[in-house]
């Protein structure tokens, strides 16, 4: 099964946060893991603010990044949604970042599974979004 993956998902997979293993359930199963390839950036970000606030060392930070991204089937370049991500943020006044991942999970017509409050709320406003909160 194929399932639009956020990066406060990711992040757990290599992190240990609340919901981790709830997160290492949807790596650990036989499904198609996607995203945009902005969550890679997301992905560094999370893990460089870890290594600032000395939760993880350099080394570790490094090893987890490749390993968080490994886990994904396919990283969806962003101008192949751009426009409907746009649009998107303006009907629902929210953040492009978290409507790409929207836009994918329509466009693929799959679920979006993510850990991020504000996303969830956003998408519950979009017809035909699967979605499933970690």
């Amino acid at each position: 099964m194929t399932f639009v993956v956020d990066a406060s998902v990711a992040v757990k997979w290599v992190a240990y946060e609340q919901n981790s293993p709830a997160a290492a359930a949807v790596r650990e199963a036989d499904n198609h893991l996607i995203a945009p390839s902005l969550v890679i950036a997301e992905i560094g970000n999370a893990l460089w603010k870890k290594a600032l606030r000395q939760e993880m060392t350099r080394n570790e930070t490094l090893a987890a990044f490749r390993l968080a991204v490994s886990h994904f089937a396919e990283f969806v370049p962003l101008h192949d949604f751009h426009q409907k991500a746009l649009e998107l943020a303006i009907e629902l006044r929210h953040p492009i970042y978290d409507c790409f991942y929207i836009a994918l999970a329509e466009r693929e017509r799959c679920a979006l599974i993510t850990a991020d409050a504000r996303l969830i709320a956003a998408a519950k406003a979009v017809k035909g979004i699967e979605l499933r909160p970690l």
